[in-house]
């Protein structure tokens, strides 16, 4: 195995764990070397080695095998590559305590149970991920007051709770707020959170270590169940297997599940009928993108933060404003590039003013500048509505052409700099009285209609991807 895949390694385990845990645990660790089967990393202290190797022992050792097969162990060290190596776990099965001081980690006796922790161990929850530091705001109103029910404890109302939406929209603050939540009000209570991918890994390491009925009676001994990104076990048939008999066995015994992922149920690739049809029978919500109102109150709240650390620190009128309007797919690069923009300020001694915003984040701003044509939209609405370009955009005027001539001008002019005028003449050459007349009826079904409103959203989101 060479540095530069252990550094798209490192990348694939950014996007698998979150940013969060791959800063704090992942990003300080140092690829040394394989010998004789072993892969030998080096982390920065004692404790990070050892967590590390409980934690996500597992997961790297499995990535590392894909590209090297002949890696079956995996040795942490708590000494720079060029030097003596001082064990700080031997692998992820063998770290099953913490270590004292520097001395290494004994290896378990080869029939001694696993303990519970090396199984199972509590995910690791960012203290950031609270509903006290949420922002709620209409997209989100519906995710956060079924979070918080379910949060409060007692009879489950709704099982299981599904939460799903885009990257970065809250699914992962939700979920990590309701656990500690129910750790704070409910401490008795055994609450498990963890990903898909881990759930996976986990599953794949009892089968090799021959301990299925241990996975079995922990999985299915729990209070409350937290799986995230659900649709990365898509596909995995024997993984699906156990997480559908998990599932009906927890069910059975109303204990509470909480899931999230990045589409509906109905709508996963690869996931088997029957766990649809489950993860279906509860509350199923969608975390909406976010609105300008929204991304706004998330800067607002996040400045707050800042200034608590900084107050000296000026920012000037607009300045929020202008980012919550330009960037407004993702609120994790929203929060990132206010971060990077107070960084800078305090680095370099300046108020933060508009100017420097669009210098500092420049990058961010032209990523975020994909421009969206009325051309695209007409072909997207006309897919969604199984219908010919040439006939929505020609003179016919029965309804099955001429609501979705509506909604492709209403996208038009809610996604396009396009003046009216300018939009009637991709339509055909239509009046722009037409079009005004086509965008104001849209906007009255979009309030009256609940189809018409998720068919706008189902096509914001395809042409915004």
């Amino acid at each position: 195995m060479t540095t530069e895949q252990w550094g798209e390694l490192k990348k694939q385990l950014l996007e698998t764990i979150g940013e969060s845990n791959y800063r704090n645990w992942i990003e300080p660790l140092q690829f040394v070397d394989t010998t004789g089967g072993v892969a030998r990393i080096a982390a920065p202290t004692n404790f990070a080695g050892t967590y590390v190797s409980r934690n996500y022992g597992d997961l790297i050792l499995h990535r590392i095998a894909a590209v090297d097969s002949g890696v079956r162990r995996i040795e942490f060290s708590t000494a720079p590559a060029n030097s003596q190596m001082v064990p700080a776990a031997r692998s992820a099965e063998e770290a099953v305590a913490p270590p004292a001081a520097a001395a290494p980690v004994p290896a378990p006796a080869a029939s001694a149970q696993p303990a519970r922790d090396s199984m199972l161990p509590p995910a690791p929850l960012d203290s950031r991920f609270t509903f006290d530091t949420f922002v709620v705001g209409k997209p989100n109103e519906l995710a956060h007051a079924a979070a918080r029910r379910v949060a409060e404890g007692g009879p489950v109302t709704f099982n299981p709770l599904f939460l799903y939406g885009g990257v970065g929209l809250g699914k992962t603050h939700l979920m990590h707020a309701i656990a500690w939540e129910l750790k704070t009000s409910s401490p008795e209570l055994n609450v498990v959170y963890l990903s898909a991918e881990q759930f996976m890994y986990r599953f794949v390491q009892a089968l090799r270590d021959k301990k299925i009925m241990d996975f079995k009676s922990l999985f299915r001994s729990v209070d409350v169940l937290m799986v995230d990104d659900v649709q990365f076990i898509a596909g995995k048939d024997s993984t699906q297997e156990e997480f559908f008999h998990t599932f009906n066995a927890l069910i059975d015994q109303n204990r509470q599940i909480i899931i999230s992922g990045d589409c509906p149920p109905g709508e996963m690739k690869d996931m088997e009928e029957r766990i649809k049809s489950r993860l279906q029978c509860g509350l199923v919500v969608d975390l909406h993108p976010t609105d300008y109102e929204l991304r706004l109150g998330i800067l607002q709240s996040k400045t707050d933060s800042f200034r608590a650390q900084q107050p000296d620190l000026e920012i000037k009128d607009g300045v929020l404003e202008f980012l919550a309007h330009r960037i407004s797919t993702n609120v994790r690069v929203l929060e990132g590039a206010l971060t990077r923009l107070f960084a800078f300020a305090s680095l370099v001694g300046r108020e933060i003013t508009l100017d420097l915003a669009q210098d500092c984040l420049s990058d961010i701003l032209r990523a975020s500048e994909r421009k969206i044509t009325v051309e695209e939209i007409q072909r997207k609405v006309s897919e969604h509505y199984n219908i010919r370009l040439s006939d929505m955009l020609g003179p016919k005027r029965v309804r099955s052409y001429a609501r979705p001539r509506q909604v492709a001008m209403y996208l038009a002019k809610q996604m396009t700099s396009r003046s009216l005028p300018e939009i009637g003449r991709r339509f055909g050459g239509r009046d722009h009285t037409t079009v005004l007349h086509g965008v104001k009826r849209i906007e009255e079904l979009r309030q009256q209609d609940g189809q018409i409103a998720e068919d706008l959203e189902m096509l914001r989101r395809a042409l915004e991807a």
